[in-house]
């Protein structure tokens, strides 16, 4: 399905060439017909020669609807360049012309309109020679040249010969499974609701499909298609295609607007670019201008940022970054215009190079200049590498969407970076399915393991006596998702860069180690838990010997075990009394709080502390003033649990 488009100066005749080739008149407006003046955008069809039926744009030619132009242009497989054989080259003619060159529209026929109008056809043949000049060094340059009249319908089939010409030699256009309808159009039906129109591209549509409108974020269902007129189960990548989306607000809704499939993409205020400036513009580009930007149907204010340069001058290009006003939906590879605000006036265009850029760049950046040269030149695996770096870590599907490739192109490219090692994906197991999994390139990983080291040794120089940081503060301090985390400490444990210690992660070569003046306070400490094993210093005394961080240090490290907030003891006599807790029910049945007491020889305030603790952790269970064993707890169970810590103290 192709579609093709009108340009050129006003009242040329290309409403009048477009009824002459569809039997339609596309001004639908009643000013459009009472000023015989295309205001909108007009539309139609035409069935070719061999079967094809292709879309007609038709476009406003005077210098005050540009702007609604450039919303009908951005589409078409072919532009038709029309041109009045009474009034020859004019204004419009030439700024439609460097439109159509900045888009890069791929093919087009130069149309000279109203024949029967001629003086005679040495006129026609200097017209010729005058467009030939105009169009030179423009992507119309090689275009053939049509001599009609709508009027007398004089060439009309040698035209319709050429159009099929030149569309049957483009490839048809790419199904991504990525749909994108620039909406030009927006109206409601009785009986059926909203309808927008559009010119498809990137994936198809079919009766049916969740959609949504993005940047208003109306969400709704396909319930019809049609495409020139005619009912569709499924709209094609090229086609003029109306949707039918009951339920949607049409007054929400606005030109330039995007239907996709729900998450296939996101918007943005913010592109890189590069720009190239027309020679006959008014003016300079310099940093920091306002300037109109127009890419699909969409049209929004932006201010423009410039790298690596301070001015370019007229027919000079460049890169720019552009801060749009408004949130709109592009990829990398759209063309766009930018247009003075006031006066109106068209300055020039370019490609997107990236449609999600990270940041502001810094405008004098080489690194910036080199990443943006590489996505204009790349091959599939640079342009792969170079959209996985823009998004740091992501999942192969986003890399991939980013990157803009074809399917088979992408798997590629993904098989080649991955081989060499230029690719790495972080997550290997556990997803069904692999587009999904998380991959980083091997710059940004580097970057990760070298931001991971410097904040694990920062805390681990800040609190020495600590195993490791809270994994809830080393997350926090990487900024990032909790599934980018899980797998970054995934990869980073097995490659025994870093340690995963319950709940804390420190940097694999760190060990607590005490300084020599801590040594005889922490013996000191030590003999006094060893003297009266269940009588021992509470934990402010301890925090006072030997400091507080030392004292969390023999907490974490195992050597000491605190029950509450006040009782703390040696690790084998914490376990030798819930041992002998545990041995005492068993053998005797439900025991008091005071029985224990008397069986260790110590105080109410440590043994309520335990008894306490040890209902916490599931041990024991109060009964009125008795404790019982929890169900689930068998004597074989506590001894071997008793001789396992014996063991180890051994």
């Amino acid at each position: 399905m192709k579609v093709i488009g009108t340009a050129g100066h006003v009242d040329h005749g290309k409403s009048s060439l477009i009824a002459a080739l569809t039997g339609r008149h596309p001004d639908r407006l009643k000013e459009e017909q009472a000023r015989e003046m295309t205001i909108e955008l007009g539309f139609g069809w035409m069935a070719l020669p061999n079967g094809e039926e292709v879309g007609i744009v038709d476009v406003p030619g005077h210098r005050d609807f540009i702007e609604n132009m450039l919303a009908g242009v951005g589409g078409i497989d072919a532009a038709l360049l029309v041109i009045a054989a009474d009034e020859g080259v004019m204004p419009q003619t030439r700024e439609h012309l460097q439109i159509l060159n900045l888009l890069e529209i791929p093919a087009g026929l130069i149309v000279i309109t109203k024949i029967d109008l001629a003086p005679d056809s040495d006129w026609l043949d200097l017209l010729e020679v005058d467009v030939r000049s105009v169009a030179a060094s423009t992507v119309l340059q090689d275009a053939p040249i049509v001599r009609v009249s709508a009027k007398t319908r004089a060439g009309l089939d040698s035209l319709v010969e050429y159009i099929q010409d030149i569309l049957e030699k483009k490839p048809e256009r790419r199904d991504l499974d990525r749909p994108r309808l620039p909406i030009d159009r927006i109206f409601s039906m009785s009986g059926f609701g909203t309808v927008v129109t559009g010119t498809l591209s990137d994936g198809h549509l079919s009766v049916g499909d969740e959609v949504e409108v993005l940047p208003s974020d109306q969400k709704g269902r396909v319930r019809g298609l049609q495409t020139h007129n005619k009912k569709e189960d499924r709209a094609v990548p090229g086609s003029r295609t109306a949707v039918n989306t009951p339920g949607m607000d049409t007054d929400t809704i606005r030109r330039g607007e995007v239907l996709i499939h729900p998450g296939d993409y996101q918007t943005t205020r913010r592109v890189d670019a590069n720009l190239h400036v027309l020679k006959d513009a008014s003016i300079a580009i310099r940093h920091g201008i306002e300037v109109k930007f127009f890419v699909g149907a969409s049209e929004t204010i932006a201010t423009l940022r410039l790298l690596g340069s301070e001015e370019l001058k007229q027919g000079e290009t460049g890169w720019v970054q552009l801060e749009l006003q408004d949130p709109i939906v592009t990829v990398r590879g759209d063309r766009y215009i930018l247009r003075r605000p006031s006066p109106g006036e068209t300055l020039g265009g370019g490609t997107i190079m990236d449609h999600h850029p990270r940041g502001r760049h810094r405008r004098f950046d080489p690194e910036v200049i080199r990443s943006l040269s590489s996505l204009a030149r790349g091959s599939p695996s640079d342009l792969l590498l170079e959209s996985a770096s823009a998004l740091g870590i992501a999942s192969l599907k986003d890399v991939v969407s980013k990157s803009r490739l074809e399917s088979e192109v992408a798997q590629s490219a993904i098989d080649e970076v991955l081989k060499d090692g230029r690719m790495l994906p972080l997550e290997q197991s556990g997803i069904s399915n692999p587009m999904e999994t998380l991959v980083t390139t091997r710059e940004h990983w580097s970057e990760i393991r070298s931001r991971a080291a410097e904040i694990l040794n920062s805390y681990h120089k800040q609190f020495p006596y600590r195993k490791g940081i809270p994994r809830e503060e080393f997350k926090s301090k990487l900024n990032t998702s909790p599934r980018i985390f899980n797998a970054m400490v995934s990869v980073l444990t097995g490659d025994h860069r870093i340690l995963e210690l319950g709940g804390v992660i420190a940097a694999a070569e760190h060990r607590v180690q005490y300084a020599a003046t801590d040594h005889p306070k922490i013996n000191e400490l030590l003999k006094k838990f060893e003297t009266n094993p269940f009588a021992t210093p509470s934990i402010k005394d301890c925090q006072n010997e030997v400091g507080e961080e030392v004292f969390n240090a023999l907490i974490e490290s195992g050597d000491l075990v605190t029950v509450s907030q006040e009782v703390v003891f040696l690790k084998k006599d914490y376990d030798d009394l819930i041992y002998r807790v545990q041995a005492a029910i068993r053998h005797h049945g439900p025991i008091t709080l005071a029985q224990v007491r008397d069986m260790l020889n110590t105080t109410r305030k440590y043994i309520q502390a335990l008894l306490e603790h040890m209902d916490a952790i599931g041990i024991t269970q109060r009964d009125g003033d008795f404790r019982i064993l929890r169900k689930g707890t068998t004597e074989k169970d506590e001894e071997s649990e008793h001789r396992s810590n014996i063991r180890r103290r051994d």
